[in-house]
Parts: structure tokens; C-alpha cells; sequence
């Protein structure tokens, strides 16, 4: 078998290629030229918008753990892997066993048929719900924090990382796995979309007592640039990356700046915390009034001392981007 290192150049597949983060990926592989010789794009049912001479797609592909991958596979040195079931609050059934069938069983199924296929080095996509829910304000996670997962997604992207690192005992397969926090940017959905609305809107929002969590985040430009170092990087095999922009946000914060981005002005109102938490008891929305009052930091410095790689863009400008295709 030939020897396909990630050092010689590449053949990437990427995996949820009409997705979100997927999509933007791909087109930054594309954009990349040359060294990335050819670019398997693996999607369900979406037609990319746009082509390239480099660029394949795989049309069809799902995250069921008896999906065969030889096709997309053949010819691959490198997967970065971005398929995944998302996150919901509120999901009928059993949300940790459909979380395991797509995003362990499913992310297990594509590694071990990269294995076969010959393929060098596996990027997993994971999320800083493996390490937890939330941080005291300053001090943050790190790679090599103990994990505690406490929802189906992160319980169900812990398994997939473990299940990864066997595999790569077992078989020398280069993994490297990247938990990224809520990821914002041109196209982003859920909460985001859902302050950007009301913001954009005039809407008066009651955190402007929110002054005193922080919040890390990464804009969509600085994680896709992130997996694309990852891809080729000799120092990143079988190492956890943590991702943000770099600087951290009180939730009150966040909205005054996406205001600006938007030219909107945050309209803000101060609240006691606890007061707010009293009345998403009565709702039943506790867990939404957390990923707003609470703190969830992450610490990348090793992120940056063992890549060389530090943030492509600001904050300001990640925001910018966001509201641009928001009000597009």
C-alpha cells in the first residue's frame, strides 16, 4: 500500500460537506489550491453550490452505522469528519440512543472503513460538550481536563473519540480531534439566528445584567481554518484541540457588539439573574437561561504552541460576517 502521508499532500474527504461547518470547509479546501490534490465532498441529499476541477462529490451518504463509504473512500488519505446529528434541547424518543447510532456508531463505521481504505489521518469534529457544560469564570477547559459530558450530544461524541483512539492503537491511524464551543458565522442557526432576529428586530432584551459570565466562542472562518491545518499538520496527530477566537464575552457584551455588526443597538434591560431564573423555572427553560447566564471557557493555548496557528479573524470581524449574511 502506498504510503499517503499528510505531509506529501493530501486527498480529503469531508463528511456533511452541505452543512454548516462542512460547507464552508470545503470551499476553503478548494480555495487552498494545489496541495490539496483532490477534494471528496460526502453529502446526503444537497446539491453543493458550486463546483471545481478538484472537487467530487459523494451524493447520498448518511451517518448509519451500516453506510458504505468505499466509494467516497477510494484514493483518500485524509477524512475530517463533520457529519454529525446536532444538538437539540428538546428531542422526542431516546435522545442518547439516537445520538449513539449517528454520532458514535455511525462516526465508528466511517473510521474503521478508512482504515481499510488506507486512509492516513481521521479529523473528528467533536464538541466542548465532551469536557461539559459550563466553567467557573476564569478558569476554563483544557485538553486535558477529565471529560464530563452531561447531555446525549456530548455523551455521544465522547464515545466517538474514544472508539477513535482505539482505532488508532490498534491500527497506527492518525487522529485528531477538535471541540470547538458554539460556533457562529454566515449561515449559523439556533440561538444565534434567534438573537440576531431580535436584535435586528428592536426587540428589548432583558440581559443587560448579564455582565459578569464569559462565554468562549469561534467564528465559522476561524474553525474551518483551524481542520484545514489540521488535515496536514505533523504535530496535530492523536492530539484534542480546543478552539475559540481568543477572546471571551459576557453574554451583555456579545449582544451589544452583534448589535453593531447588525446597526441595530442592543436594547437592553437589567434584570436581577435571579429573578430570570425564577421565571424560566416556571417555564421550563432553565437549560436555555444557563447557555446565557453561564460561563463555558476554553483554553487554547496548546492549541497554539503545538500548530503555530492562532485565529484568522477578530471577533468584530466574525460578528461583521455573521450579520452581513443575516441581513442578506
Amino acid at each position: 500500500m502506498p504510503d499517503r502521508s499528510v505531509r506529501d499532500g493530501v486527498a480529503i474527504l469531508v463528511t456533511g460537506a452541505a452543512g454548516f461547518v462542512g460547507r464552508a470547509l470545503t470551499a476553503r479546501l478548494v480555495r487552498r489550491g494545489p496541495r490539496f490534490g483532490r477534494i471528496m465532498a460526502a453529502t446526503h441529499d444537497t446539491v453543493l453550490p458550486w463546483s471545481h476541477p478538484n472537487l467530487s462529490v459523494a451524493h447520498g451518504k448518511n451517518l448509519s452505522p451500516t453506510e458504505d463509504w468505499s466509494d467516497a473512500l477510494a484514493g483518500i488519505s485524509t477524512v475530517i469528519h463533520c457529519a454529525a446529528r446536532v444538538h437539540a434541547l428538546r428531542e422526542a424518543g431516546d435522545a442518547l440512543a439516537l445520538h449513539r447510532q449517528i454520532n458514535t456508531a455511525g462516526t465508528l463505521n466511517l473510521a474503521r472503513q478508512s482504515v481499510a481504505a488506507g486512509v492516513r489521518r481521521f479529523v473528528f469534529l467533536s464538541s466542548i460538550k465532551v469536557n461539559g457544560e459550563s466553567t467557573p469564570t476564569g478558569r476554563p477547559f483544557t485538553a486535558d481536563d477529565a471529560v464530563t459530558p452531561s447531555d446525549p450530544y456530548g455523551i455521544a461524541k465522547m464515545e466517538a473519540e474514544q472508539g477513535l483512539r482505539e482505532l488508532a492503537r490498534g491500527h497506527g491511524l492518525e487522529v485528531v480531534v477538535v471541540r470547538p464551543p458554539l460556533v457562529y458565522g454566515p449561515g449559523a442557526k439556533a440561538n444565534f439566528q434567534a438573537l440576531m432576529r431580535a436584535l435586528a428586530r428592536g426587540w428589548p432584551l432583558p440581559l443587560g445584567a448579564v455582565t459578569r459570565n464569559r462565554r468562549s466562542l469561534v467564528a465559522l472562518d476561524n474553525l474551518v481554518d483551524l481542520l484545514a491545518v489540521c488535515a496536514e499538520h505533523p504535530a496535530a496527530a492523536q492530539r484534542t484541540f480546543l478552539v475559540s477566537d481568543g477572546e471571551d464575552l459576557s453574554t451583555a457584551a456579545l449582544l451589544r457588539r452583534l448589535g453593531v455588526a447588525l446597526g441595530r443597538p442592543a436594547r437592553l434591560f437589567p434584570v436581577p439573574i435571579a429573578w430570570l431564573d425564577a421565571a424560566a423555572a416556571l417555564l421550563g427553560r432553565r437549560e436555555a437561561l444557563r447557555r446565557l447566564c453561564g460561563s463555558l471557557q476554553v483554553d487554547m493555548r496548546s492549541t497554539r504552541e503545538t500548530l503555530g496557528w492562532t485565529p484568522s479573524i477578530s471577533v468584530e470581524e466574525g460578528l461583521r460576517r455573521a450579520a452581513a449574511a443575516f441581513r442578506a
